[in-house]
């Protein structure tokens, strides 16, 4: 298990982030599964994995809490060894006007979308310095590039992100550790399944130039290809998976 390249992806117990985890299994990566509430979610994308021929591991993180973040990797460490790719999926949505945005929902937002991702970059580092090489993908989201009209908190985080991930390119890729982003547009997830049945979702679903919302395994695949040696000279870019909504 030591001298495979282990892979972490948080918020890994449904959606992107399950899609991910099971797509990097079948690529003969080991794969940390995290959660931070629904241990029986992440139990079944583990099962999956393992039923596929597939290393899984299940860890508790909740990734705006260093102390959390330490812990599930130093079991990580413990089990299995250092990561080598860190996939910063665990993010979450919220519908609402800017004008009733609280700041507890602002906080709430940040903390987990763009610190989450912040800790838990910081703290694999180190296990990537060490091994000589590395690879951190962030999700990040249309929404970040082209803004956000009814979740402008979530837009700003996404946003982040993007900042995030060319700044840790800027100072890591002469060690061998390349930082991209991944930037999805409506795909079918149950985060997105609410955005999508409202009449403004349905008109964004018609003006898509392909026609039609994103597959989970069209953003997994994007993180898949980041990861290979094959990407090995892409670094600090946003690799965009929207159908053709936007260009930029």
């Amino acid at each position: 298990m030591h001298d495979q390249r282990i892979a972490l992806v948080t918020g890994s117990s449904r959606g992107i982030g399950k899609s991910i985890a099971v797509t990097l299994a079948s690529l003969g990566y080991p794969v940390v599964i995290t959660y931070c509430t629904n241990r029986v979610k992440a139990e079944e994308t583990a099962s999956l994995i393992i039923g596929n021929g597939g290393k899984a591991l299940v860890v508790q993180m909740v990734v705006e809490d260093r102390s959390s973040v330490n812990a599930a990797l130093q079991n990580v460490r413990l089990k299995w060894g250092k990561v080598a790719v860190l996939v910063n999926n665990a993010a979450i949505a919220q519908e609402k006007p800017f004008e009733t945005i609280t700041d507890a929902d602002w906080d709430n937002m940040l903390n987990i979308n763009l610190r989450g991702s912040f800790v838990c970059a910081q703290e694999v580092l180190p296990d990537m310095l060490k091994l000589g090489w590395g690879r951190i993908i962030n999700i990040t989201s249309i929404g970040g590039q082209w803004g956000g009209v009814n979740q402008i908190h979530y837009a700003v985080s996404k946003a982040g992100l993007i900042g995030l991930t060319r700044s840790l390119a800027k100072v890591y890729s002469s060690k061998g550790i390349t930082t991209n982003a991944v930037a999805p547009g409506l795909v079918d997830t149950e985060m997105s399944a609410q955005e999508i049945n409202t009449d403004a979702g349905k008109e964004k679903v018609k003006n898509i130039p392909i026609g039609r919302i994103g597959h989970l395994s069209e953003v997994s695949s994007a993180v898949a290809y980041l990861v290979s040696e094959d990407a090995a000279y892409i670094t600090g870019q946003t690799i965009n998976v929207n159908g053709g909504m936007y260009f930029g």
